[in-house]
Order: structure tokens, then C-alpha cells, then sequence
């Protein structure tokens, strides 16, 4: 029997606390502290089984409560003060970025599968997805006109449990949106808006959820709606569920239903930015709105499209980019390529690094770089990989010229720093701290925190970490029916007052949690000393399908249970927002021990940093740009060397890892003077705060992207969609005559002065012939290509002159003269390259068309 109709009950709320519904419904109060603490002062006891969902909160509040809240004139002072603080935020008369865009708003559409903002929407599965809430949250901070638009997970990713055996197990509760800080968006007829894609011939409709994120709002794509077949229903079930097909049908919705939700929603961005290649399929979708809705060819909309999109790629390794075999793709996009005008063959191309190899898979990632002319890693060593990784895409460049750079992420600092530490930063930093975290100036002014002010706050950290790991332990034991004693175990785990280190991040084989284990009995030594105590925590989620990364749990969590370790090492299940936030803000050292060079940022280290808490890690993602010896922030394993032998890679690095803990971390953090101050990690935390703060922070890297990337593909656009899309035609009329006439393009009579040894700073001239068949001079550039060589002749730098042409033959060569000058002494070398030139194309290397000289 089901209901005829059904209806959303909600407590009635006296007038008087009516913004409280304003406060739940914006995630503000995830970085606003006033308000979750106004929240949690109400009953504490409901907030932390609401898990910190304020609408889920205010819905099982007592009407008794209620009412008696709608009499305390305190509280309702203190109400009446946050309303006005957040309707301040929302209309703040600083127009922060949005002075450099068009009054339209928004202007920048950020596509990403995940979302990590708090632990009351868990659609996130780890660091790509607290990432992209973080830019959401900087984004607001910063008033850069920006919308997001992802997938609303009716399973969101699993819960972790453990069985007796310590086998990692997975369950997915259902979500409730209704009970959630979302908005259902409708019609003007009071009905869901709708939005509706196409899967194998058969139409799938997807609502909009809408979260509120300051002053940004995120749309969430939900299939699972009446109207759809059962199984299109389970599209948005899970984040990563399914097999191959599922996460096609995923990214459909995702790209292309998330341009259509824009448009439903009146909302039409001129730039977007795809984190991560699981939304690429929204530039094809872009390519088919400016051809529909504007009668612009296939290639004027390539050009447009692709000069105003941004993408941001964040796996270093093959394996982790979404690769969808030739038949597969055929079922779901054969009609679809034809309304692009194009044969499948070639739409297949569009997602090939061989474009001539028909058995490829269609690569999601590929498909992305080809059509942005805005490429980036999230670190400047992963900038390197992903250069190396995709150099087939463009065959002919040297790996430093393949168009793809570096903005290495940020965290936002106001989500992550606990309470008691952002009060401190109140008194001494000033609040620009919040406002303008990557002022160096600010920073700056954490010497003026007294030590013991510093020190006894980060204890109290501690003390709280202790406490709330005995708490989910004993929720650990009673969830799987454990005994009394197991209860009363718990209740000692861990010490208050020692030293603490921390690992807790996605348990894949590369991130190597288990390195610290390598020699057991050394371990134990360490965690033993009864006079300098060691403790660690560990948490973290293997996927469902990564046995490798489940066994390393199951190893960490045997190792708990013994007698030995049981009061020192903890391993915490289902690692979340909540255990992330206790455990960066009150472990002394923060543990990270990936394979370089397969970590491509990490984030997680940042957090604890700007906490207080040092870092200790291999040379891999953020830590290999941002340590530096003698600058005293932290510790590095290894000096950056990469392996060919991985067994050998963990022995050295374990052997490493031990000798520093031994001989540098835990002498130094009980090296105690008066006062019980240990000085020297002391100012080891404020260097922290001084250097890294200001740069590894999301307002820098928001404003780096708004910087490199959104504010050039926003004047692209506006460049080439003038007049009627007249200069996008003319691009893509100007590359198709580059593409027939590019390849008889030659080089002839390099020359240059004819001896073996020079000075450095001398300038060496260059001449070559250039032959252009039939193309404009002004459609070319002429390239002097100089730099150190080995001693096997290869460059090893480089940097590059233009030349200018210096006269014509009639035989319809051109002569050019450059000059170089060598900037070191030893082996040097030049060469001579052509690359296509025009004002509106931003990056030459782009088109991966050039010439060298033979």
C-alpha cells in the first residue's frame, strides 16, 4: 500500500526564530564557527546525531524547546547579530573579483563530481572532493562570480565498517535531500525543473538541487525521479558505483545535463572549468549549443568553446582516468556526433592520444585537453608528470612545451582551522587573516603569539582529538557487538599529553600507509619508550575494489589488537569530514608517505599546517615545492629521488622515515625548557604559519585561477562572440587553411657564426630560410630554440627568441634573424621551429602543429 499523496512536515518556528532557516539553508556554516557553535548550544546532544546538519537539526528540535529559545532575549540577540552578519556577507559592497568580469552573473561554471562542503551533504568519497568545495567556499570569499554544478548522490560514496577479521566492509545509507541544506529548484508553475539527456535512445530527466555556499550556488543533478526508468533512476545512486557503463551514463548527466541545468535555470556562463576529466563531455555539449542555438559551424564553436574552457587534471597515474571502449561509446553517441556534424570515426578521435588508432579506448581526460586551451596539473612536480603523461597528444613537442601547466591547490583556511586556533589568530593576525589568508603580511604576525599562548592551545587540541577518538572507538565496538572490556580498553586509549602523529587520507597502495610498519620490531621500539611516548592514529578508505589497499587496513588494524600497541595506535573507521577536522587540528605531526611521483598535490598536510601541526613527508605533490631545506618547516623523507625498484624504494624510505622520528622529531618535541615549552617546535609552527599559510591557501589559488585562466577565457570569449561570432568563424576558417597548407611549411640554411667556443653573455645570430606555401607571414612564428645540452646532445633547459623576417625571394621563401645569448657556461645548443601564430590563439602549442629545422 503506498500513500496517495505525500507531504513534508516541518516544526513550526515562532516568528522570532524564523533566520534560523536563513543560517541552515547557506553553507556559511561550515566556515562561520558562530553559527555551528549557535547550533550546538541549542542541544548538543541532537547537533552530533544530526551530524552537524542544521536542517535535519532544527526539524527534530522539541516545539517545548522551541518555544522557550523564542523567550531567551540573549539568544535572539546573538541570532539577530549572525542574520546580519550573513545578510552582510551576501550584499558586501566590496566587489572583490567580480570587479574584473561583466555585472552578468555568473560567469564561471565549475563542473566537478564531487563536493566535499561538509559532513551533513556527503556526496564527496576525498581530497578532489573537499577541493572543489574549498574553491566553491574561497570563490564566495573572494566574490568571484562563479556557479557550480554537480550530482546529487542518493548513496553518496560508502561508510566504512570493519568486520571481526578487520576486513574492510562498505554500506550506503540513503540520503534524504529534503532533510539536507538543499533546495529543489521549480518552474514558474511551482513544479521541479527539469532537465533531460538522452542515454541509447532513451530520454532520462533529471531535477536540480541547489546549495547555498555564501554568496556561490552549486546545482546538484538528481535522476532518480518518477518519471525514469528504474535502472536510469540509479544513475545518481552512488558516486563511483557501478561498472563501466554506470560511470558513462554518470558523466552524460554530469557534462551534458549539467550545461542543460544552466540553461533550464536561465543561467548562461561564458567560461567553464571541468575538475577533473568526469565532466568533458560539457565542452561537446557547448559545441552543440553555439552550432544550434547560433548556426556556427562544428569548427567556429570548437574555438570558442575550447577558448573559453578550463581544465584541471589531478591524476598522475594512467589507470585513474576514465577510459570508455569504441562500442560503448558508439551505443551512447553515434546520434549525438551527428548532430555535431561530424563522421563517429572523428568524434572518436576527439578522446584518442592516437588519433589514427581505431582500437584506442575513448579517454575522458584526452577529450578535455583537446578542447581547452587552459590545461593544468594541481602541483608544479604534477605539471611535470602530466606533461610527460600526455605528451602523445601533441607528438611533436618536447615534453617541457606540451600545453599543459601547473596551479598548485590550495585549502580554504577558514573551514579547516579549529575554532580555538582562529580566536588566537583574531588577537594577533588581525581578521584579515580570514579575509586575505595569502597575505604574506599577515601572517607574518604569528611571531607575535606568545609561545605558551600558541603551545597550551594546541594542547587543548590534543586533549580534544584523545577524548573524540575514545568516543568513535567505543562506537566502533558497539556497532559490531563488542564486550565489555573491549569498552573499558577504550576508555585509555591513547595519551593526552604525547606525541602524535597522524596518517589519514584514501588507502591506496601508492600513498603507503603502511611504510611506517615496515620494520615492526623498530616500530614497536619507537611507540615503547616509556620516557618520550609515541602514539599514532590512523584513518582512511580503500575503494570497494582495491583489495591491495584493504589488506594494508586489515594490517594496521591486526596491529591495534595486539597487547603491545592496543594504547598507542588507532586505526578509526569511516574516515569523514568530522574525524579529518579532529585529527588535523590536534595531531602534533601530520604523516604522508607517497611513492613519488605519484602523489599530485595532497591537500591534507596544508590543513594541518595551517593548525599548527608540521608536516612530515616524502618529496612528492605540494611538500616537493614547499620544503626547502633550513627554512624549518617540517621534515622530508628522501631528498626526491624516484625508484625503478618499488621493494627497494620502501626500504631506503622506511630506513629514512625511522632516523628521523628517532633522532629529530621526538628529541625535539620533548626538548622542554621552562615552562614546559618545547621553543624549537614551537617556532617550527610558526614558520609553518609564516611560509606556508600565505601561499598554500584556496583564496591564492582561486585568484591564480582567476588570474591564468577564468579572466583570459572571459575576454576569449568576449573577443571571439563579437559581432555575430564573426571572429571565432574567422579562427576557425584561419586553422582550417593552416591545417591544408601546414604540412609543406619548411625550413632551409640554418646559420649562424661558424665557431666552437664562445663567452657566456656573448649574442649569437641566427638566420634560416622559411618557406610558407602560400600562408600570411603574420600567420607564423619564427622560433630560435636554445639551451644546455648533455653530453649526449640533448637539451636539458631551454628558452626561446622570436625571430623577424628580414626579407622575401621570389621563389616564396623568407629570410629571418633572430639573436641568443647563453646565460651559463658549458655545452650549448640552439635550434629553429615554426608554430602557427594569431592574436586570438592564445598558445601556439595548442594546435600541435610545427616544423623543425632538419
Amino acid at each position: 500500500m503506498r500513500p496517495l499523496k505525500v507531504y513534508s512536515v516541518i516544526p513550526r518556528l515562532p516568528e522570532e526564530l524564523m533566520p534560523l532557516w536563513d543560517l541552515a539553508y547557506n553553507f556559511w556554516f561550515t566556515w562561520k564557527h558562530e553559527i555551528a557553535e549557535l547550533f550546538s548550544q541549542i542541544d548538543y546532544g541532537l547537533w552530533r546525531r544530526s551530524q552537524q546538519n542544521p536542517v535535519w537539526f532544527l526539524n527534530h528540535l522539541e516545539q517545548e524547546k522551541l518555544e522557550t529559545l523564542a523567550k531567551d532575549v540573549f539568544f535572539l540577540e546573538r541570532l539577530r547579530h549572525i542574520k546580519n552578519s550573513l545578510a552582510e556577507y551576501r550584499h558586501s559592497s566590496d566587489k572583490g573579483l567580480s570587479k574584473f568580469f561583466d555585472p552578468e552573473y555568473p560567469v564561471i561554471a565549475y563542473f566537478s563530481a564531487e563536493y566535499g562542503l561538509a559532513l551533513c551533504l556527503p556526496i564527496y568519497s576525498g581530497g578532489l572532493g573537499v577541493l572543489a568545495g574549498d574553491h566553491l567556499k574561497s570563490a564566495s570569499d573572494l566574490n568571484l562570480p562563479l556557479v557550480g554544478v554537480g550530482l546529487c548522490y542518493q548513496q553518496g560514496y560508502f561508510r566504512q565498517y570493519l568486520t571481526h577479521d578487520s576486513w574492510q566492509q562498505e554500506k550506503y545509507p540513503i540520503n534524504d535531500f529534503e532533510q539536507m541544506p538543499l533546495v529543489l529548484e521549480k518552474n514558474e508553475q511551482g513544479h521541479p525543473l527539469n532537465v533531460q539527456v538522452q542515454l541509447a535512445g532513451r530520454v532520462v530527466n533529471a531535477r536540480i538541487w541547489r546549495a547555498d555556499v555564501g554568496r556561490v550556488n552549486l546545482y546538484l543533478l538528481d535522476t532518480n525521479v518518477p518519471e525514469n526508468d528504474p535502472l536510469d533512476r540509479k544513475i545518481t545512486s552512488q558516486l563511483y558505483g557501478g561498472d563501466l557503463e554506470m560511470r558513462l551514463k554518470q558523466e552524460i548527466v554530469l557534462g551534458i545535463g549539467g550545461v542543460r541545468a544552466l540553461k533550464a535555470l536561465g543561467l548562461a556562463p561564458r567560461v567553464i572549468h571541468m575538475n577533473e576529466g568526469h565532466s568533458a563531455f560539457a565542452v561537446l555539449e557547448r559545441i552543440r549549443v553555439f552550432m544550434h542555438d547560433f548556426g556556427l559551424s562544428f569548427e567556429s564553436a570548437q574555438e570558442l568553446v575550447a577558448s573559453s574552457s578550463i581544465f584541471t587534471t589531478h591524476t598522475p597515474v594512467p589507470a585513474g582516468n576514465d577510459r570508455f571502449p569504441p562500442d560503448l561509446m558508439q551505443k551512447y553517441f553515434e546520434d549525438y556526433a551527428q548532430e555535431l556534424g561530424l563522421a563517429f570515426k572523428v568524434f572518436l578521435a576527439l578522446g584518442r592520444e592516437d588519433q589514427h588508432d581505431d582500437q584506442e579506448s575513448f579517454c575522458m581526460t584526452v577529450l578535455a585537453l583537446r578542447l581547452s586551451r587552459f590545461n593544468n596539473g594541481v602541483s608544479k612536480l604534477h605539471g611535470q608528470v602530466s606533461r610527460n603523461m600526455w605528451k602523445k597528444v601533441w607528438p611533436q613537442y618536447p615534453v617541457d612545451d606540451v600545453p599543459i601547466g601547473s596551479i598548485t591547490n590550495g585549502v580554504h583556511i577558514p573551514s579547516w582551522v579549529a575554532p580555538d586556533i582562529s580566536y588566537l589568530y583574531d588577537r594577533y593576525l588581525g581578521s584579515n587573516w580570514r579575509e586575505d589568508p595569502d597575505c604574506e603580511r599577515v601572517w607574518q604576525q604569528s611571531e607575535a603569539i606568545p609561545d605558551a599562548e600558541l603551545w597550551r592551545t594546541h594542547e587543548r587540541l590534543r586533549e580534544r582529538l584523545v577524548d573524540f577518538v575514545r568516543y568513535r572507538l567505543r562506537e566502533q565496538i558497539l556497532a559490531r557487538g563488542g564486550r565489555r572490556y573491549e569498552l573499558e580498553l577504550a576508555e585509555d586509549v591513547l595519551d593526552p599529553a604525547a606525541l602524535t602523529i597522524g596518517f589519514a587520507r584514501r588507502f591506496a597502495a601508492y600513498k603507503r600507509a603502511n611504510l611506517i610498519l615496515r620494520d615492526v620490531q623498530r616500530f614497536l621500539n619507537i611507540i615503547q619508550d616509556t620516557k618520550h611516548p609515541v602514539q599514532f592514529i590512523f584513518a582512511g578508505k580503500a575503494h570497494p575494489k582495491d583489495e591491495e589497499g584493504k589488506k594494508i587496513i586489515q594490517q594496521i588494524v591486526q596491529l591495534c589488537q595486539r597487547v603491545d600497541c592496543r594504547f598507542s595506535v588507532v586505526f578509526l573507521e569511516d574516515y569523514d569530514l568530522e574525524i579529518a577536522r579532529y585529527m588535523l587540528q590536534g595531531c602534533d605531526v601530520w604523516l604522508n608517505t607517497p611513492r613519488r611521483p605519484l602523489e599530485a598535490c595532497g591537500t591534507s598536510g596544508m590543513k594541518a599546517v595551517a593548525n599548527g601541526v608540521l608536516h612530515f613527508s616524502t618529496l612528492d605533490g605540494w611538500w616537493a615545492e614547499a620544503y626547502q631545506p633550513g627554512n624549518s618547516v617540517g621534515w622530508a623523507i628522501g631528498s626526491g629521488e624516484e625508484y625503478e625498484d618499488s621493494d627497494y624504494q620502501d626500504f631506503v624510505e622506511s630506513q629514512i622515515l625511522y632516523n628521523i622520528l628517532e633522532k629529530e622529531i621526538i628529541p625535539l618535541f620533548y626538548n622542554r625548557g621552562h615552562g614546559n615549552l618545547p621553543r624549537e617546535w614551537i617556532k617550527k609552527m610558526k614558520n609553518g604559519l609564516k611560509l606556508l599559510a600565505p601561499m598554500y591557501n584556496a583564496h591564492r589559488m582561486v585568484e591564480d585561477y582567476a588570474r591564468f585562466a577564468y579572466l583570459p577565457a572571459y575576454k576569449n570569449y568576449l573577443a571571439l562572440s563579437r559581432n555575430g561570432f564573426a571572429p571565432a568563424k574567422d579562427l576557425a576558417a584561419w586553422r582550417m587553411e593552416l591545417m591544408t597548407k601546414w604540412s609543406d611549411v619548411k625550413i632551409r640554411n640554418v646559420r649562424s657564426q661558424s665557431f666552437d667556443e664562445i663567452f657566456a653573455d656573448d649574442r649569437v645570430r641566427v638566420e634560416a630560410e622559411l618557406f610558407i606555401n602560400g600562408l600570411r607571414p603574420e600567420d607564423v612564428r619564427m622560433e630560435i630554440y636554445a639551451g644546455a645540452v648533455d653530453v649526449e646532445g640533448n637539451f636539458t633547459d631551454r628558452k626561446t627568441e622570436t625571430m623577424q623576417s628580414k626579407s622575401q625571394t621570389g621563389d616564396g621563401w623568407i629570410l629571418y634573424e633572430g639573436y641568443i645569448t647563453p646565460d651559463n657556461t658549458g655545452r650549448f645548443g640552439f635550434t629553429v621551429r615554426v608554430l602557427p601564430s594569431h592574436p586570438l590563439l592564445l598558445d601556439p602549442h595548442c594546435l600541435g602543429l610545427i616544423h623543425w629545422a632538419q
